[in-house]
């Protein structure tokens, strides 16, 4: 029968465990790149035989690296053996944060090269990621669990490809090579180590399981199935079990690739390409078949909207004819590169005013604006003309962010500056189609950080207003300095994302608030609830003296609403403070049965104190009133009402109004008692994971994340806060299956930005091709 290791009372057989993992894993990897290094001289030839001016270069590097291969060598083992003595030491090393902090991996953050080379790494270790996707999972858990029940991921596995590729970098990082060489060589690197390194992966994963580390743990081959035999998600049902159900996403995909996946397969057929029919799988080969879809897609829109003139304006861009103005010389490279800087420094009024205005393509003004400023550089607009290319990429970028500004949380300031990356991505595009369809692209990544930082952000409180300020800053630098190197977004991004992170601290601190706010309530709402029901249950179908009254319905309630909060439903003080008004009211029966029981109240004189004290009434205030309600029993013990004597005038006492959400936009529906909802529904928001995040769609269609932070131990409700850890909507599981019910709830799709605005892209294209096919 199979059985798992368990290490946490055994560890030096943990140890021992380790020590063959270390074998299995970090020797054959050195060996593999030592082997790679090998055959560098030959690739690097050939290239200085066809690098023209360069030519010099490859031959330095050739000489550097066979001079300096041992040390290559070396270093590419000790940032390896740092990371695995990190996870022997159970805190691993994160990937991430060696390149954020210089001093902790040594390595520079300020030269272009470093930058490139860096982002060069991890392109290589995107593509070990995509080839080596299963086994690393099952790899994650084997060995964290070796560690001592550590959760490893990509950016922590000491063996993983995101550490692989720092030990390239890191590997290569002092030798004498120029920048081109130093890619080339990173990316003969890849070439050469990603299949090895899979067998690596797969041998290590299977040593383990000899070692029964794990061996119930087995390929995810039915979550993979299932994405390969239904490549486009149907939208879920608002109930059930299918309202929480999830399918796996390929993480190297972008989400939008669903889209074309049928298209992709037609395309596969027709090349004689191999592979699953509908499948995305991430690699270049799939990434080069994506981007031809879009091509032919947006040529097919064209094509739609040529035929039918009167849907130009639906902000899909003009088709080729409409830009070409009859020319026949497409704009050069170079020709774009400049009239697109002279936008980039200077957007002309007019395409500031169509990122402004909803009703305006921004692919059109854009594709106006080019053929307009290469006229400006002496360029004949009458011979003039944009390549399918070029057109391609203003076509994507433009509507891009017309998606992205019309459809996200962005309006003011935000808006504006989100608006000022659209030339800048336009200019990525030409030089690198890869950002539509490479999820670790570094400029995607900086727009999906600052699209973040931006979305929702009305600048109410000093954070956010700091937060926009740095925005501003990062935008107006990428303006400045963006002319073609890709460098200064990996930069700005490390740099920006670093402040996120610290932005986002704070909005935990305004998330744990909101949660000590709604306990707060809650506890006084459950105080209150006490409080009433004991004083009904007293009260109720009886008569009593009106000073007696007073003092039960003021005071005496104030105490014991505080009881409870101090001390809970079973607290001394809660059970003397009852015991009290028992022994008043016990006192009231006698006195109408004509018996004044003076001697009990004198007794009880130290709890009375307590109570009138809660109200701030002390000393010969306190005495006076203790002898109001003794002459009031003795009135009434000598049906003498004249005599009865009203409490002297008391303190206004308050206690803590509920705290109401901030201009919470969900107003919640009513009488879940009479209204239809799904059990199940409800159920599962019982069982509610914190931290998961819904869509809550308002009355007027508009759509807002909310993240569970807090379930109420004493109502069950939940609270839910926005990305600004403010509290917006607090309710029950019957409440939000009610709210599935109607519409206005759902699961939410973590996408980042670029790749919902794609998905938007995708759906307008579609829409279009699907109209002008009617009409025809």
């Amino acid at each position: 029968m199979p059985f798992s290791v368990d290490v946490s009372n055994r560890p030096e057989h943990g140890t021992r465990l380790l020590q063959q993992a270390f074998d299995g894993a970090v020797p054959p990897l050195v060996q593999a790149f030592s082997t790679a290094l090998g055959r560098f001289d030959d690739a690097l030839f050939d290239r200085a035989e066809r690098a023209g001016p360069s030519q010099a270069a490859f031959l330095d590097g050739m000489r550097e690296l066979r001079r300096r291969r041992d040390e290559i060598v070396a270093r590419f083992r000790s940032h390896l053996d740092r990371c695995w003595k990190s996870l022997e030491d159970r805190t691993p090393l994160s990937a991430e944060s060696v390149l954020i902090d210089p001093q902790t991996s040594g390595l520079s953050l300020v030269s272009d090269q470093e930058l490139e080379s860096r982002l060069a790494a991890r392109n290589l270790a995107s593509v070990i990621s995509r080839e080596c996707k299963l086994v690393l999972v099952r790899l994650d858990r084997r060995l964290g669990h070796l560690a001592g029940g550590l959760e490893l991921d990509n950016d922590t596995n000491p063996v993983g490809p995101e550490h692989i590729g720092l030990a390239v970098h890191e590997a290569f990082s002092s030798s004498d090579l120029s920048l081109e060489v130093r890619l080339v060589v990173i990316k003969l690197c890849e070439r050469e180590l990603a299949p090895v390194i899979g067998r690596i992966y797969e041998a290590l994963d299977e040593r383990l399981v000899q070692l029964n580390v794990l061996p119930q743990v087995a390929p995810a081959a039915g979550a993979r199935r299932r994405t390969m035999e239904s490549p486009v998600p149907s939208p879920a049902p608002a109930t059930g079990e299918d309202f929480f159900g999830t399918v796996p996403e390929e993480p190297s995909a972008p989400g939008w690739a669903a889209r074309f996946t049928q298209r992709m397969a037609g395309m596969r057929r027709a090349m004689g390409g191999q592979g699953p029919d509908g499948h995305f799988v991430g690699n270049d080969a799939d990434a080069g078949v994506l981007l031809e879809a879009l091509h032919h897609f947006l040529q097919e829109t064209r094509q739609h909207r040529e035929a039918n003139p009167h849907d130009a304006g639906q902000g899909q861009g003009a088709g080729y004819g409409e830009s070409v103005g009859g020319g026949e010389r497409p704009l050069s490279q170079r020709e774009m590169m400049s009239v697109l800087s002279v936008l980039q420094a200077s957007p002309s009024a007019t395409l500031r005013a169509a990122i402004g205005d909803t009703g305006e393509s921004l692919s059109q003004r854009l594709k106006s604006e080019v053929l307009s400023g290469a006229s400006q550089l002496g360029v004949d607009p009458g011979q003039a003309r944009l390549s399918p290319m070029d057109e391609d990429a203003i076509d994507l970028v433009g509507m891009l962010f017309d998606v992205m500004l019309d459809e996200r949380e962005l309006d003011g300031r935000p808006r504006e500056l989100i608006g000022r990356l659209v030339v800048p991505f336009v200019k990525v595009a030409l030089l690198d189609r890869r950002m539509f369809v490479q999820k670790t692209h570094p400029a995607r990544r900086l727009l999906n950080v600052l699209a973040e930082a931006c979305e929702g952000n009305t600048g109410e409180s000093a954070a956010e207003r700091t937060l926009m300020t740095k925005v501003e800053e990062v935008i107006d630098r990428l303006v400045a300095e963006f002319n073609e190197n890709l460098a200064v977004f990996l930069t700005l991004e490390e740099e920006f994302r670093d402040f996120l992170s610290q932005h986002k601290r704070r909005i935990e601190v305004a998330e744990r608030r909101a949660a000590e706010i709604q306990r707060g309530q809650e506890r006084l709402e459950a105080a209150r609830t006490r409080t009433n029901a004991e004083l009904d249950q007293r009260l109720q179908g009886r008569q009593v003296p009106q000073a007696i009254e007073d003092f039960l319905r003021q005071p005496w309630a104030h105490h014991v609403t505080m009881a409870v909060l101090r001390e809970s439903d079973d607290g001394a003080a809660l059970a003397d403070a009852l015991h009290l008004a028992d022994g008043v009211l016990a006192a009231v029966d006698q006195a109408q049965a004509q018996q004044a029981n003076v001697a009990w109240l004198e007794a009880e004189r130290a709890g009375l104190v307590r109570v009138f004290a809660s109200v701030g009434v002390t000393g010969d205030q306190a005495n006076a009133a203790i002898n109001a309600l003794r002459e009031t029993l003795q009135a009434v013990a000598a049906s003498r009402p004249d005599l009865e004597k009203a409490l002297p005038e008391l303190p206004t006492v308050s206690l803590p109004r509920p705290v109401e959400p901030e201009a919470a936009p969900i107003a919640l529906v009513g009488g879940t008692d009479t209204l239809d909802f799904d059990a199940t529904d409800a159920e599962h928001f019982r069982k509610l994971p914190v931290g998961t995040w819904l869509d809550f769609i308002d009355k007027d269609n508009r759509v807002q994340a909310g993240k569970l932070s807090w379930v109420s131990p004493i109502s069950s409700r939940l609270l839910f806060v926005n990305r600004r850890g403010v509290r917006f909507c607090v309710a029950s599981p019957e409440e939000l299956a009610v709210m599935v019910r109607m519409g206005r709830l759902r699961k939410h799709h973590e996408q980042d930005a670029f790749d919902a605005a794609m998905q938007g892209v995708i759906d307008r294209l579609d829409t279009g091709v699907q109209r002008g096919s009617a009409e025809v």
